[in-house]
């Protein structure tokens, strides 16, 4: 079958649920707008406010950004689909979904490395931390953070959409790499190897990176008082929630897509394919705007004067 015959990919995941997919369409807008909701809420008050203009801070609002972007290249397409009888998506669709969803991935874990970084100075290197931790230095971190993936995954997805397709099925409720390189009617040496290469350099080195800070961080709290651990623990153990929640919902997603769909539950699969996309979004701002004193005190005066200031509109009014 010629490539351009297969102008359309077809979600075979997609579980008929009849009448009930309007429900699910309220829930899951419900929750895309909540990820927008509390995304930008953190990012308005981490860039608001002069007292978080730290490099932890910052960092964590480029996770915000990147779960806006993430989500943002998800669920709209999504929304179609659940209120579809067909769920067809166009060949520059595709690769374009392919595109964002994958480089919000990478960039979550290499943010999240970079995030790594940032602590393992403020508690190994405390006297050096503001001379290493510049601004400048920041803005060199952050944009490896979003430019590295960028770069490896151009180049990977244009040699999957230049390969010959000998079907259209795609066995998921998004499209993804893999599983659009499984319908190729030639051999994917090239693909499989750069596939490897942007694996080992945006997922492996950064996993091995953040293991290894943290294993400096825990030796240097094993010779320190309580207080230090204590401290430390606060600051990091968002963090590492972050990075195990994604972890989890990155190795089911991987799992998912080299597994026999025909053996597993439908409903089970589509909410695994779903928790990559849906559970790091969710889960972060709720972790760094509750768990950290700092963040959680201005958002709370946040809120605070907006009340009251809709409450002198309101008496100005009357």
């Amino acid at each position: 079958m010629e490539n351009d015959t297969l102008y359309y990919f077809h979600f075979t995941m997609f579980v008929n649920i009849g009448y009930y997919r309007y429900p699910a369409f309220v829930l899951c807008l419900l929750l895309y707008g909540f990820i927008v909701f509390a995304n930008i809420v953190l990012m308005v008050v981490i860039l608001r406010e002069r007292s978080l203009h730290e490099p932890m801070y910052l960092f964590i609002a480029c996770l915000s950004f990147n779960s806006l972007y993430g989500s943002t290249g998800f669920f709209p397409r999504f929304f179609v689909d659940l209120l579809s009888e067909t769920h067809l998506i166009s060949r520059p669709a595709c690769f374009t979904q392919i595109y964002v969803i994958y480089t919000y991935g990478c960039n979550e874990l290499t943010i999240l490395s970079v995030m790594a970084h940032d602590r393992y100075v403020a508690v190994c290197q405390p006297l050096h931390y503001h001379s290493t931790m510049t601004s400048k230095t920041v803005l060199k971190l952050a944009a490896f953070a979003w430019l590295c993936p960028a770069f490896f995954l151009i180049i990977c997805i244009s040699l999957s959409s230049k390969l010959p397709l000998c079907g259209n099925e795609v066995q998921k409720v998004f499209c993804a790499n893999w599983n659009v390189v499984k319908l190729s009617c030639v051999p994917t040496t090239a693909n499989n190897i750069v596939g490897m290469l942007l694996t080992i350099s945006t997922i492996f080195l950064p996993f091995c990176f953040v293991l290894f800070t943290y294993l400096r961080i825990v030796m240097i709290c094993w010779k320190s008082s309580a207080e230090f651990k204590g401290k430390v623990l606060q600051s990091c153990l968002p963090h590492i929630v972050s990075f195990v929640i994604y972890s989890i919902a990155g190795f089911c997603d991987i799992a998912l897509s080299r597994y026999n769909f025909d053996e597993i539950n439908p409903f089970v699969a589509v909410i695994l394919s779903l928790e990559f996309v849906v559970i790091p979004p969710v889960l972060n701002p709720l972790v760094y705007g509750l768990k950290l004193p700092e963040i959680r005190r201005q958002i709370e005066r946040y809120f605070k004067n907006i009340t009251v200031t809709q409450k002198n509109q309101a008496g100005m009014c009357t």
